[in-house]
């Protein structure tokens, strides 16, 4: 059965080239038709007037959120949070995991084969792959990971053991610093990985081979990897003066204070940045005491803290994240770029999703000047919690 056309009349259309002209937008069999002063009478009309348009929002380090802990999630767990993501203006996501055991990665790997196989026909945020978050990372930085799960490389055989997807993105955080990690970066990129750097203490030799070798993006920029110092470049220093690296970063001032993450991201310029969340279970739930991974977290005033000292993880979305960059006086087009545009290139799923433009998936949120969604449309269809 055809779906009905959808056509937003009066969109301020976010596109990268930062033009702010309104025009209608077209939807037809889940793709962008057209993008002009269209007039279809076939098509169910919503006229978003007062609202700017954006492409939806792509979160590629995301633990969790609702109650639901991605380590531990089943199928309808995992649909939870995308249902939650989606009213929150995300349009798709990795759920990432953190060191586990295999017997908890298998059952893992399972569920999101499972909700990726239910979640096509539905519009809610949908399921890209997997994130595998610091399976080999440094123990030094494992900031809150645990580090009894830690896998080395020393056999060759460590990624064929790691549970797979059917389909689907892989991307691994990894330290390149550790034993054979330029090998093990190589063998990951054979293998169609997408590799970040993360957790790491790297030194520059070791960041200039492990980016020879195909790691060109960093995870969490700032956060459990070496500073800047005026005579020690650092895992950062070397990020920002290194022109074809980039990196995600958390904009929630808990990870990096505001002025940091302004910082940065003027450095190194907007098209190099994503933004994450990094979400924990407890997002969504407001202020209290959880359980996750293993140990009592404390959320307080938006900050988290586990037993140990260390932040764990985030309670913001993707949202709060776009609106903290439009705060800081980032343009449109650049929090696009950061939001939609950046991890979709990263994921190399650009051809498709990220932007506004004719042909892309009609992955689409509309937001009000105080930054409200108002409207989340996933592959051509409006998103309901009702």
């Amino acid at each position: 059965m055809t779906e009905q056309p959808i056509l937003l009349q009066n969109a301020e259309a976010i596109t990268l080239s930062g033009a702010t002209e309104r025009k209608d937008v077209l939807i037809r069999n889940g793709r962008i038709a057209e993008i002009s002063n269209i007039q279809n009478t076939d098509a169910k009309t919503i006229d978003l007037s007062r609202l700017q348009l954006f492409a939806g929002f792509i979160d590629i380090h995301n633990h969790g959120a609702v109650g639901v802990d991605v380590n531990g999630a089943s199928a309808e767990d995992l649909r939870k949070v995308s249902e939650f993501l989606a009213s929150q203006g995300a349009t798709a996501w990795l759920p990432t995991l953190v060191p586990d055991s295999d017997e908890h990665y298998g059952r893992v790997i399972e569920a999101i084969d499972e909700a990726m196989e239910a979640q096509t026909t539905k519009p809610i945020a949908q399921i890209l792959g997997v994130h595998y978050e610091g399976v080999f990372a440094n123990e030094k930085m494992c900031g809150a990971l645990r580090p009894q799960f830690f896998k080395t490389f020393k056999n060759g055989d460590e990624i064929e053991r790691l549970p797979r997807l059917k389909n689907g993105v892989h991307l691994m955080t990894l330290a390149p610093e550790i034993e054979n990690g330029i090998e093990l970066i190589k063998e990951l990129k054979k293998q169609n990985w997408i590799v970040s750097i993360g957790h790491t203490k790297a030194d520059v030799p070791t960041l200039d081979e492990a980016f020879e070798a195909g790691a060109k993006h960093l995870t969490h920029f700032f956060n459990a990897m070496t500073g800047l110092h005026h005579r020690e470049t650092g895992v950062v220093g070397w990020a920002l003066t290194t022109a074809d690296a980039t990196f995600d970063i958390i904009a929630d001032e808990v990870h990096v204070a505001a002025p940091i993450l302004k910082f940065a991201v003027e450095s190194k310029g907007a098209g190099k940045v994503s933004l994450v969340s990094d979400s924990v279970a407890p997002t969504g739930l407001g202020d209290g005491d959880f359980q996750l991974w293993g140990e009592k977290i404390s959320v307080r005033e938006g900050k988290t803290q586990n037993e140990r000292g260390s932040i764990a993880g985030s309670v913001i979305t993707m949202l709060d994240a776009v609106k903290l960059m439009l705060e800081l006086g980032f343009s449109e087009a650049e929090v696009s770029k950061m939001a939609s545009a950046n991890p979709a290139r990263l994921l190399g799923i650009e051809k498709t999703r990220g932007t506004i433009e004719t042909g892309k998936r009609a992955d689409l949120v509309a937001l009000d000047d105080k930054g409200n969604v108002k409207l989340t449309i996933v592959g051509g269809k409006i998103f309901s919690r009702e």
